[in-house]
Order: C-alpha cells, then structure tokens, then sequence
C-alpha cells in the first residue's frame, strides 16, 4: 500500500496508461504541474514509439509512449484506456499495489447485466470499484486506493440534480427528469470518423444513442435508483454539437409535493457549500463559463411552477468530466488539498 500523505521534497510517480487520447493528453498537461506528482511513464498502444509532443505540440512533454506489458514501477496509475481493456488490467495492477484511477465504464456500475446491455460486454460479478464523485461520496473516496471516474455526461446530469436526491429532508419528491444534454466533438475521442469531420459538424448537430446511452445506468445508480428498476421516470437524449469541448445538460424536472422556487435554489447552494469545484450561479451559465476548467456550474432557470423546474448545467468534458476529476479523486486519496493542481 502507498503511504497517505506525500512526504516533503519526495513527490509520488505517476504513469498514465491510455496516454495518447485527449482524456490522456490532460491528465499529462495537468500532472506535469501539479507540485505533488513526478510523471514517471506514458503508455500507449497504436502511438508507441512516438514522443507526446509529437501528438500535442503546445504541452511540453518530450516522453516517448510505451506499450505496457504488465509491469509499471509508478505509485500511482490513471487509465485512459477504451471500454473493456482496464477490466484486464487493473487487477494486476492492484496486486502490485498500485493507486489506480480509472478513467472508463469497466468499473462503474454494480449490476453486471445493465453493463452488458449498456456497453455490449460483459464483466464478472463484483467487478465494481469505489465511483468516484467527490462531491457525493468523499468519504468513501479518501478510504480508497482504486476507483472509478464518473463518465462526462453522467458528471454534469448527476451534478445538476443530487441535490433534489440526496441528503435532504425535502417535501417533495422526483417523479420525472427530462434530460438534454449536448457535447463537443472532443467527446468521441480522437479517433477520426468521417461524420464527426469539420465539413459534417460545422453549423450542426446530431442526436445519437437516443434511449440506450451507456451514462443512463450510471447515472441512475448514482442517484440511487437503477435502470432495471427507476423510481422515477428518465429520459435522457445525448447530442453532438458543433464546438470542441464542454457539455450542456438542460434538465427538465417534474416535482411531487410543495416547494419554491427560492426554496431549490438555496437547497443546492447549501448542498454545494463544501464543493469548491460546483458554482450555482445566479444567471445562466454557458459553456464558455466552464471551459478549460474543472468547474460545474449550475444554474435554476426556471420554477418549479406547476412542479415544473428547469436546470441548467456545464462542465468541460475532459476536465470536470475526465483528466480534472481524476486529478480531484487522486487528490482526495492521497489526502491532499482537493484543489492541488487544478486552480
């Protein structure tokens, strides 16, 4: 086990497996700073040989990509890695005692048959790691020396309504959450697709996986409910747009019981009081507000009239909704300012 506290002058390695892709590309931008962490390795798997800063010119980084074959002498271990590969991985990295940050979907959920109908791969039962959203579950994070990132979509829609879920004597309950939420082009990675090209995505925009996107369990299981079996009724439509980084989620809620609107906006900023990374604004926010940072912000846009309320939120995708809050939960587990490394 890695010690808890980073010892004067004796800074943690990291390696980051998974590094060529833009999630990757951040969380080296924002180790490289970061006062506490010595990038130690970069592995990679159709880039190996090439230097980082052949991919990423404005990040001063001259390492060269390795491919990982089993072994990392690194304390610490963030994987950027697609779908299905970290399952094969993070085993033996926890048996050789590593600190491990995982970036993808392998570990989030705690039902292997919605992971199988949602991601079209199976996993072994327990497969599951601590999901890590500090401002919902800190304590089980800070005990932690593995978990699992939460995914982009599912940061800004679970950020956007866990006040209306969790930890509140509220009179009044969910009964319907309406969800639009619309990402840059950055959020389909970096593999080139001709439908996500310049000429195709310039002055447009595309709904996809409509119904059966893979964030819709994970984010139900994180407001305690679950895809097999909603306490309330969700929609949720995911829409490519025409900009590179940041999302947009408009969450149309429908209320059971009494409340105001002054009511729900003071409930989420005393919910947000402790989260240094969650602003509720007063005006609507855009995602100009948040990009290139690791903020959520949240604005209440309308009601609830009628037990009708609008919410509107934004995060940068491969910040608040990858690299930075890799970078947060590591911060966490190693007991460091939240914070470090990311203002």
């Amino acid at each position: 086990m890695i010690q808890t506290k980073a010892p004067s002058g004796a800074p943690y390695s990291v390696a980051v497996i998974g590094a060529s892709g833009y999630s990757g590309a951040e969380l080296v931008r924002i180790i490289l700073r970061h006062p506490a962490l010595r990038l130690e390795s970069l592995y990679a798997f159709s880039q190996v040989g090439k230097r980082f800063s052949d991919l990423y010119p404005s990040i001063s980084c001259d390492m060269e990509f390795l491919r990982y074959e089993g072994e990392c002498t690194s304390d610490i271990c963030f994987l950027a890695l697609p779908h299905g590969e970290a399952l094969k991985i993070v085993p033996e990295l926890l048996g050789q005692g590593k600190m491990v940050i995982d970036l993808s979907g392998d570990f989030r959920l705690k039902n292997p048959e919605e992971h199988e109908r949602y991601y079209q791969q199976s996993k072994p039962a327990g497969s599951t790691l601590t999901y890590a959203m500090p401002e919902l579950f800190r304590d089980a994070i800070s005990r932690s020396t593995a978990v699992s990132n939460p995914g982009c979509y599912a940061t800004s829609i679970i950020l956007g309504l866990a006040p209306l879920f969790h930890g509140t004597d509220r009179a009044f309950r969910v009964s319907m959450v309406n969800c639009t939420a619309i990402s840059g082009i950055s959020g389909a990675g970096r593999t080139s697709k001709t439908e996500l090209s310049f000429s195709e995505m310039s002055e447009n925009m595309r709904a996809y996986k409509v119904g059966h996107h893979q964030h819709t369990p994970e984010i139900m299981q994180a407001l305690g409910s679950s895809a097999s079996d909603p306490s309330f009724d969700f929609t949720f439509t995911p829409v490519i747009g025409p900009f590179t980084r940041g999302i947009y989620s408009l969450l149309n809620v429908s209320l059971e019981g009494e409340t105001a609107g002054s009511t729900i906006e003071d409930l989420y900023r005393k919910f947000y009081a402790k989260a240094p990374f969650v602003r509720v604004r007063s005006s609507m926010t855009e995602v100009r507000h948040v990009a290139l940072t690791n903020f959520c912000d949240i604005h209440i846009a309308s009601g609830p009239e009628n037990g009708r309320l609008v919410i509107v939120s934004a995060i940068d995708n491969l910040l608040k909704g990858a690299a930075g809050q890799a970078v947060q939960n590591m911060n966490i587990m190693l007991g460091l300012e939240e914070t470090l490394g990311l203002s």
